[in-house]
């Protein structure tokens, strides 16, 4: 398991979010430190040997920290050179989770996903974490309870729920399966627009959501599995259903091609707004 690490409170966040993970994995960590060198031009009276100074202590405070917290905890550390969106996505594929720090906005605006995280997170393969800065420091983020998942029930989505099953089958807490859907825009103009169509919609994508949940349900029996449908803007509801919770999984197209975007708006909405550490995994 792997976490970025730059000093700053949003890493230290994710240190130790990254630290429960791996004691809960049975799992080392090794935080890792990417410095672009030379550095912008904005910090001129920066030298080498500021820089790698500044890199070893924010590698030795983050580690002191967690040994404290977790004194069994093997612990590791890599410092680079390299700019940190590509360091840290080589990185990852080491690793079968990367974690990474978001600014907090506030307890209901969530995340500020900075480019280096996005960058990360497009350029592997790698489920990875986003965490904010908890509202109490000492605690630690994503001290919520359940986890929750959006399932896309129009497409193979296993890797998605494979990740959210297993999280909650370490943490034995509730795991909730959300599911959005929407009529045609112009579906409510026609004129023989009937309110009970939309009602049969909801229960047939309700079976097919649970018809997806099945095998998951059997594989793993322990898990409390609930699951909800609703109309609307699936990004929308998972950010509500984010407050208090303690993880929410998405998914994101695995995307090949330069062009286009990498990252869905379903994803992009949870990123950006959620009151919970986010993972995101990606599926083809």
């Amino acid at each position: 398991m792997t976490a970025g690490v730059d000093g700053s409170s949003e890493s230290r966040a994710a240190g130790r979010w990254a630290a429960r993970e791996a004691t809960l994995r049975h799992v080392p960590l090794r935080l890792v430190h990417a410095v672009d060198w030379p550095l912008d031009p904005v910090f001129p009276s920066l030298g080498r040997q500021d820089v790698d100074r500044w890199a070893d202590r924010a590698l030795t405070d983050a580690t002191q920290e967690l040994r404290i917290r977790h004194p069994r905890l093997e612990i590791t550390t890599r410092c680079l050179s390299a700019r940190p969106a590509a360091a840290l996505a080589a990185e990852a594929t080491e690793a079968a989770l990367l974690i990474l720090g978001s600014r907090g906005l506030s307890r209901l605006a969530g995340f500020l996903v900075g480019s280096v995280a996005m960058s990360t997170l497009v350029a592997t393969d790698t489920p990875v974490v986003l965490v904010r800065v908890s509202d109490d420091p000492g605690s630690g983020s994503g001290s919520g309870s359940g986890v929750i998942v959006g399932v896309d029930i129009h497409e193979s989505c296993d890797p998605v729920l494979a990740f959210a099953f297993e999280e909650d089958d370490r943490r034995a807490c509730a795991l909730r399966a959300v599911h959005g859907w929407r009529m045609p825009p112009a579906y409510t103009y026609v004129p023989f627009y009937d309110p009970d169509n939309e009602r049969d919609i909801d229960r047939s994508v309700t079976n097919m959501l649970e018809d997806v949940l099945l095998p998951w349900r059997r594989k793993f029996p322990d898990v409390n599995v609930s699951h909800s449908v609703f109309a609307g803007s699936a990004g929308d509801h998972l950010v509500q259903a984010s407050r208090g919770a303690g993880l929410v999984v998405v998914g994101r197209h695995v995307r090949r091609s330069v062009l286009g975007t990498h990252v869905g708006s379903v994803a992009h909405a949870v990123l950006h707004h959620a009151a919970a550490p986010v993972a995101v995994v990606a599926h083809e």
